[in-house]
């Protein structure tokens, strides 16, 4: 059973290591067929060595039951589930401890909208959450976390910026399928790479001008877009 989606995920999976978005067994990455509301995510602990298409697992989306495998679900599921529930146009999840992104995660720091790189994919600034309380962390962890990305988003577009930190911890970043996700990851790690040495170069670094943002952003996202070939 589905196992187009479960090619697609396998694919993207491999894509993390490949540009340098996870080691060992760190991240995963998740797609969904909002048809038969199924989400078909990574294993947990398989390395990207030994996996085949058919390790990946398909989870219901209202049950979060596994199913149709012999092998546990990735440690994150319950958070992709909680951002497909949210996020009704989102197709793909990713999660990864991208070296620098995740500096900024472990910050609690937010990435800021610098330059027209970040500007050509995330209309603002990369949120970061707040703490988890005590109480979320003993119960329901993976849960929690996909709530308190959820309540960060209460006031953003998740759509115009399909990225978020989550603090002390990595990023969670999504797209209209499980393949965008991963070219969102790629970029999100670049811009935190940028960011960052921006700062240490130019500590009073300020946020681009609105009016370049609305430009980037909209010449290549929206109704108006003429970036590429159209």
């Amino acid at each position: 059973m589905f196992e187009s989606l479960r090619k697609h995920v396998y694919n993207a999976n491999l894509l993390l290591p490949k540009h340098g978005l996870t080691v060992l067994t760190w991240g995963n990455a998740s797609g969904i067929d909002r048809q038969e509301n199924v989400v078909v995510i990574k294993p947990s602990g398989v390395s990207y060595e030994e996996m085949t298409a058919e390790h990946m697992v398909a989870v219901d989306l209202i049950s979060e039951k596994a199913f149709d495998s012999k092998y546990t679900p990735s440690s994150d599921t319950s958070t992709h589930i909680a951002l497909y529930k949210a996020f009704p146009n989102i197709g793909g999840v990713v999660h990864t401890h991208s070296r620098w992104a995740t500096i900024f995660a472990q910050a609690g720091m937010s990435i800021p909208t610098l330059g027209t790189t970040h500007a050509d994919y995330f209309y603002g600034d990369i949120p970061c959450t707040r703490d988890l309380t005590e109480t979320e962390i003993h119960n329901l962890y993976e849960a929690s976390t996909g709530e308190v990305i959820v309540e960060r988003f209460a006031e953003i577009d998740a759509n115009s910026v399909p990225a978020v930190l989550v603090k002390n911890h990595g990023p969670f970043v999504w797209g209209r399928d499980v393949t965008d996700a991963v070219h969102n990851a790629i970029v999100l790690e670049e811009i935190a790479f940028m960011a960052w040495h921006n700062m240490i170069l130019a500590t009073d670094a300020q946020r681009i001008q609105q009016a370049l943002l609305d430009k980037h952003y909209k010449r290549k996202h929206g109704p108006d877009a003429y970036y590429g070939q159209l």
